[in-house]
């Protein structure tokens, strides 16, 4: 297995400004936890397409060590997840088809480093959506075993360490895949907060991911955006999921007259697509 080599310090630097101009040039979206970003947030094989690179920087003040390794999930109906060992019936693990390294990296402050994602075994590839997601996970510098402080004492000192993860989807398509979605089951609460909750309701074989966009209208026509959820997927084999999204109490809005229109809606390549909409009457 290749191992991509060690990037001298003030490459690594200029390379994480690198990775921030791109960003902000492209509006492109960037998944942080801790002090680790990483950038694209997804990394989807389709086409003739055999090899993704993944940009991880560290925006901390200290050196961080990443393992990193698959994981195989579930989504819930109400968007929540969980780690699974075995396919739910209509799911495909996308991780047996694919390589990446290096397996771990260690990056100092302001430091940067690609991973690579390479597909293997196409031929094998029956038609349809494979998924995996690739984690990223911190591992917390113990320090030194001995504490002088603690000499001639038989207390025994316990130290929390929080550990850090991001998991990203890594998203395998093979033959004809295709994938609509629509909105419906709309209703307010307005004893929390207000909040508005949504089902969304996906057909086909493939996953849908984009953004939400919840705008109010007054009787008049005036438009005041009150909430936004970026990057919400419905993963196969999930046809169903819950959105429960808080809304902004604006200036202008009353929530007792008027509509909330709901907008689900993918940008690439500098263009946007709306996927689904529906609105609600408020009363």
């Amino acid at each position: 297995m290749e191992l991509l080599p060690a990037q001298p310090k003030s490459r690594s630097i200029a390379f994480f400004t690198f990775i921030f101009s791109v960003a902000l040039l492209f509006h492109k979206p960037v998944v942080a936890q801790g002090n680790l970003l990483i950038t694209p947030v997804r990394a989807v094989f389709e086409g003739a397409q055999r090899s993704v690179e993944l940009n991880l920087a560290n925006a901390g003040k200290d050196t961080a060590r990443y393992v990193i390794s698959f994981l195989e999930i579930r989504m819930n109906k109400n968007g929540t997840f969980e780690q699974i060992t075995e396919p739910d019936s209509g799911q495909l693990f996308a991780s047996k088809y694919l390589r990446f390294f290096p397996r771990s990296v260690v990056l100092g402050p302001n430091e940067a480093q690609v991973v690579k994602l390479q597909l293997t075994g196409v031929a094998q590839l029956a038609p349809g959506e494979y998924r995996s997601h690739l984690y990223f996970r911190a591992v917390p510098d113990e320090g030194p075993a001995d504490n002088p402080d603690n000499a001639g004492h038989s207390d025994i000192n316990v130290k929390l360490t929080p550990v850090f993860g991001i998991t990203i989807p890594v998203i395998v398509r093979a033959g004809n895949t295709t994938a609509s979605v629509q909105l419906s089951d709309l209703s307010l609460d307005m004893e929390k907060g207000p909040r508005l909750t949504m089902l969304f309701n996906r057909t086909g074989n493939a996953s849908v991911y984009g953004d939400v966009t919840v705008d109010y209208i007054s009787p008049q026509g005036k438009k005041i955006q009150v909430a936004t959820a970026n990057g919400l997927a419905v993963y196969t084999p999930n046809q169903q999921r819950y959105l429960h999204l808080p809304l902004n109490n604006a200036p202008g809005t009353n929530f007792h007259t008027g509509k909330l229109r709901v907008t689900y809606s993918v940008s690439a390549q500098s263009k946007t697509s709306q996927l689904a909409a529906a609105e609600l009457p408020l009363r």
